[in-house]
């Protein structure tokens, strides 16, 4: 399972007048926004912004300036893939340290969409386990047994919300690095990815 929720694609207006620092050409720039206050690329921007973005990753620099932020709800496991992008990502994390006893657990809070019968008879009984541990917790936060029991217990199914930021050159080195993945996230994200503003032009460009 994973979610993403309320993106927001930002700076576009100044990643390409950057792109046209080069070669002084602002007076070709015909961008505009309309009248939601987007910032929509005219003909010639839009052509040298894709011309760019093909011509590869020296000359399509205004594309790390293009940032995204969005909220992903995944699971541990994907979370870990995930963190082999860290350069030209931030990210700010659900805190399990902290919050792991803040409700009752349930199914809902780990992605099992996948499982059969007997993986689910599983986690049920892990959850079983984790929350007769948080309510030790809960009724005595100095016996910190039953915490580090849920800790090291918890599967890599856990579902963890992340607030993201990222840039337009991360997401082509992570749509052609995942669209194929056997982790069903992964295509999830990458449609999400399609989805993206100028998605085709600037970042689905191989």
């Amino acid at each position: 399972m994973l979610k993403v929720e309320r993106t927001s694609v930002m700076n576009l207006e100044n990643s390409i007048r950057g792109a046209r620092n080069p070669m002084n050409s602002w007076a070709r720039g015909d961008s505009y926004y309309d009248d939601n206050g987007n910032y929509v690329l005219g003909e010639n921007d839009l052509d040298l912004a894709s011309r760019l973005a093909k011509a590869g990753s020296d000359h399509r620099k205004f594309l790390r300036m293009i940032f995204v932020s969005v909220d992903i709800t995944a699971p541990l496991y994907w979370w870990k893939e995930f963190d082999t992008y860290k350069v030209g990502t931030v990210a700010n994390s659900c805190s399990t340290m902290h919050k792991i006893h803040a409700k009752p657990f349930e199914r809902e809070d780990f992605s099992c969409d996948r499982m059969d019968e007997g993986g689910l008879k599983m986690l049920d009984a892990v959850i079983e386990y984790l929350e007769a541990e948080r309510q030790k917790f809960c009724e005595n936060k100095n016996d910190r047994q039953s915490w580090h029991n849920m800790i090291q217990t918890l599967p890599s199914s856990y579902n963890q919300m992340r607030t993201v930021t990222m840039n337009y050159e991360n997401l082509i080195n992570m749509y052609y690095a995942r669209n194929t993945h056997k982790l069903a996230e992964w295509h999830v994200f990458c449609d999400w990815i399609r989805s993206l503003p100028y998605a085709e032009q600037l970042i689905l460009i191989k």
